[in-house]
């Protein structure tokens, strides 16, 4: 007989997320994404000069507002006809890159390794080292006073944790440190860009920052010792937990599409040529496809809004709320937007893929090396799965890094041989509009903008976990995340920590989203932002 399972909210996520199962025979048999709060952002943003767009937009999400802050720019100088200066570029991937690391650290260690890591087994370790002791001796604290504090809401003693108690003491202690590193990356966010969330330094045209020698030697400082982190920290304690839940690389597979706009620019502005290129990939095969933003379309269906809003390109896209009740047809606020009437999975692993298919030798390479390690060998393949999203997270960390290395030593160049713009002038036209393709840390996001009489008459936005967490479409087809929960085993009803693993490999960001509604009455309002 068929169970039910509600878990609301999803937690150790960014803002509310519902997740529903039906299990049968051991495993899920159907899913339901629901996203609970109403965003409104593009409501909020008509009527108003473009060139707030970049700056408001960013208050979407306090995890990824420089991507945000990026892709509006981005779409703002495709309307504006402007094509910002090489130092403009370089210092606008050295602050996206610094949001990259922050995020995969914190995703890695903080929002989903505690899924994998039994926080109370690691009082059964016996440490020799000071250094753990003292952290065993926290968490033992933690345990006697009943609150766990930041490790609440586990399925702790579940059978399907596996690590000895030594790694996940082990674990626990790189939880710690995994804070100290978040803020490193956060703070060369800052210095490039004025403050952190939030940034203040990247508008149409270009930048406002101005490099000095000691703000460079200082970021250059920070990556430093965030590159050593990462390859004496980050990468091996993957390496060190993936074989013991090596199962999972056959859990979790989807929709097998998958989408990226590409992210970090060279000298040429061409998205094919991004450190992760623009592209995708259908129906599980191996090969890349060229996209376009025009091709995007969005369904209301099965979401809270008016029927005008559905089966539309967001550049003549409506956001018209209409609340009924859970349970029905409609069960979400997130639209469900499609490509070629596809739904796709977008992220760190749809990007690795379409680097590794179009043939970028480190990506390869570092792929390559990883599959070998995990005795899986020539069988890229595996890497549609839960365990190839935290895969591909890991290595694209270690891949920004790397990169934000060279583009400092890019910039310092170009600084030296005489070439010191960082701004091109530009103006509001009196009407055009644009599509800012981008990535943030969870995956492909776009901006689009609508200017008549020098202000904007729409603005929409299609992010990351709208593509990930969307409900079903128009013809019945599942999102991603419903889609790749389908099949999964669940052990325990009751605690079905399976459920989570498969949700947080995607990293859902509700907050991007969904956002605005009246706290008290629970209905959408209308904002005014001045």
């Amino acid at each position: 007989m068929a169970k039910r399972v509600v878990i609301d909210p999803i937690p150790r996520i960014e803002g509310h997320l519902r997740i529903e199962v039906e299990l049968e025979n051991g495993k899920v048999k159907d899913a339901w994404s629901s996203g609970t709060l109403f965003r409104g952002f593009e409501i909020i943003l008509q009527g108003r000069d473009p060139r707030d767009a970049w700056f408001i937009t960013q208050r979407i999400c306090g995890v990824c507002p420089v991507s945000h802050g990026h892709t509006s720019t981005m779409g703002l100088e495709n309307a504006f006809n402007v094509t910002p200066p090489d130092n403009a570029r370089i210092v606008r991937n050295l602050i996206e890159g610094g949001q990259f690391v922050h995020s995969h650290i914190l995703w890695f260690y903080h929002l989903n390794a505690l899924d994998y890591v039994d926080v109370v087994s690691a009082l059964q370790a016996k440490p020799k080292e000071k250094s753990l002791q003292e952290v065993q001796a926290k968490v033992k604290k933690f345990v006697e006073s009943g609150q766990l504090g930041p490790f609440a809401n586990g399925y702790w003693g579940h059978p399907e944790y596996k690590l000895p108690p030594d790694l996940n003491l082990l674990a626990v202690a790189h939880y710690l440190e995994a804070l100290e590193m978040q803020k490193e990356a956060s703070t060369i966010v800052a210095q490039l860009g004025g403050k952190m969330p939030m940034h203040m330094s990247t508008p149409p045209g270009g930048t406002t920052f101005i490099p000095t020698v000691e703000v460079m030697d200082n970021v250059i400082w920070r990556l430093s010792r965030l590159q050593h982190w990462v390859d004496t920290v980050f990468l091996p304690d993957v390496l060190a937990i993936a074989p013991y839940y090596i199962k999972y690389a056959g859990i979790g597979k989807g929709v097998g599409n998958y989408l990226s706009w590409g992210v970090f620019d060279d000298p040429s502005f061409d998205p094919k040529k991004r450190l992760l290129p623009r592209g995708a990939i259908f129906d599980g095969k191996l090969a890349v496809a060229d996209v376009d933003g025009k091709e995007v379309k969005e369904y209301v269906d099965h979401s809270w809004y008016t029927a005008e809003c559905g089966n539309r390109s967001p550049m003549e896209g409506k956001t018209e709320p209409k609340f009924t009740k859970m349970g029905d047809t409609k069960y979400t606020w997130l639209k469900a937007p499609r490509i070629k009437d596809r739904p796709m999975e977008v992220g760190a692993l749809s990007r690795v893929l379409v680097a590794y298919v179009s043939g970028n030798a480190k990506v390869k390479s570092m792929v390559d090396g990883t599959l070998k390690a995990l005795g899986q060998a020539g069988h890229p393949e595996v890497l549609l799965s839960v365990l190839g999203r935290i895969a591909a997270r890991v290595l694209e960390t270690k891949l920004v890094i790397d990169g934000m290395l060279d583009w400092t030593g890019e910039l310092l160049a170009n600084l030296k041989a005489g070439k010191t713009q960082m701004y091109a002038l530009n103006d509001v036209p009196e009407k055009g509009q644009g599509m800012g393709l981008w990535e943030a840390p969870r995956g492909a996001l776009a901006h689009y903008n609508v200017i008549e009489g020098k202000r904007l008459k729409n603005y929409q936005c299609v992010v990351p976990t709208t593509w990930n967490a969307s409900p079903r479409d128009h013809k019945g087809v599942r999102g991603p995340i419903e889609e790749a929960l389908v099949g999964t085993p669940v052990l325990d009803p009751d605690k079905p920590l399976e459920v989570l693993r498969v949700v947080h490999s995607f990293d859902p960001c509700i907050a991007c989203a969904v956002h605005i509604i009246h706290p008290v009455t629970n209905e959408v309002k209308a904002f005014r932002v001045v």
